[in-house]
């Protein structure tokens, strides 16, 4: 039996939310488990309903715990409370909750704050590494994949699906998967892109006749306007660049000033170079992405140059006039 995906999400509802009540039957069990053996993609349908539930549930919780100081039990029954009383709804009701969600899984939407980084499993086996101050929209259909980065960077680890290509746009670029893992940063007048395995093609939309095909160790810039600049193979290179996904910086002769602007995506106390000269100096280093403190020593005891942490706002770096 394969079932359409509409229907898939409205049974895995089902299952969710009848699974949430306190008679969970040996019977249902055995029914539940019928029904993921007899559906080639029930499991994947079943794991994002679930999630999504989880979070609607803690989304509840809290807005209890913001109210008032409860007890253990409180806390237990307002983790259920809207979950149950669906059931006590009916059919009707339960159908009314699977169409609201469905409306936000259509854009199931993942962001983080400045320096925060999170790595999230996506219901088809792909994983998403998303950088500071990020946002991503999923939709995952029959026919495609499709993954909008709104703002920032994200790393992805695809999973292999020949039937549904796995498509990510930044704007009006689109980066296509061939079974791969590729980042894209998004800029204002273009995108980044980074292949660490496999291969991804890349383009402009309404220039898809100008696409780039970038292999592991590859990288290159594509403009809104279509014109693509690429870069020699270099891995190493690349994992340095993505060197955030382990919550880290690492600079091998780069200007400081490119290295300031690296730091300071991840922290609201900005680093600030107060002589251009200094900003123009090559610097080495591996460092936290939290550590912009660090960071300014290491500035300071290599050049001999003054820093100033005074404000604490902002490090100034360098001698001022």
């Amino acid at each position: 039996m394969n079932a359409s995906r509409d229907e898939l999400d409205t049974h895995a509802w089902q299952w969710v939310v009848r699974m949430d009540a306190d008679d969970w039957s040996p019977t249902e069990e055995a029914a539940f488990q019928a029904w993921l053996a007899g559906e080639p993609k029930a499991a994947g349908a079943f794991l994002e309903a679930q999630a999504m539930w989880m979070a609607m549930d803690q989304s509840d919780t809290a807005a209890a715990n913001d109210d008032m100081a409860m007890s253990e039990a409180e806390v237990a029954h307002a983790r259920r409370f809207s979950r149950r009383s669906m059931l006590a709804g009916g059919a009707a009701l339960a159908a009314s909750v699977v169409g609201a969600v469905l409306i936000m899984r259509d854009g199931t939407v993942y962001a983080t704050s400045v320096g925060e980084i999170r790595r999230v499993p996506l219901a088809d086996g792909s994983t998403a590494a998303i950088n500071t101050a990020s946002r991503i929209s999923v939709r995952l259909a029959e026919a495609k994949r499709l993954v909008e980065l709104e703002k920032g960077e994200a790393w992805f680890q695809v999973a292999k699906d020949k039937n549904r290509p796995f498509i990510v746009e930044a704007g009006r670029i689109r980066v296509q998967a061939l079974g791969t893992a590729f980042s894209v940063r998004r800029r204002d007048n273009g995108a980044d892109i980074l292949v660490t395995e496999g291969v991804v093609e890349a383009w402009a939309d309404g220039a898809s006749g100008n696409k780039i095909r970038l292999t592991a160790g590859q990288r290159a810039f594509v403009a809104d306007n279509a014109a693509i600049k690429s870069a020699p193979a270099e891995l190493a290179a690349i994992e340095r660049t993505l060197a955030w996904r382990n919550g880290r910086v690492d600079f091998v002769d780069d200007p400081i000033a490119d290295a300031v602007a690296e730091f300071n995506r991840y922290n609201e106390r900005k680093l600030v170079i107060v002589d251009p000269a200094v900003g123009r100096e090559r610097f080495d280093g591996v460092f936290r992405i939290d550590d912009p403190d660090g960071f300014a020593v290491a500035v300071r005891d290599g050049l001999g140059v003054p820093i100033d942490r005074s404000n604490g706002d902002e490090i100034r770096i360098g001698r001022q006039d």
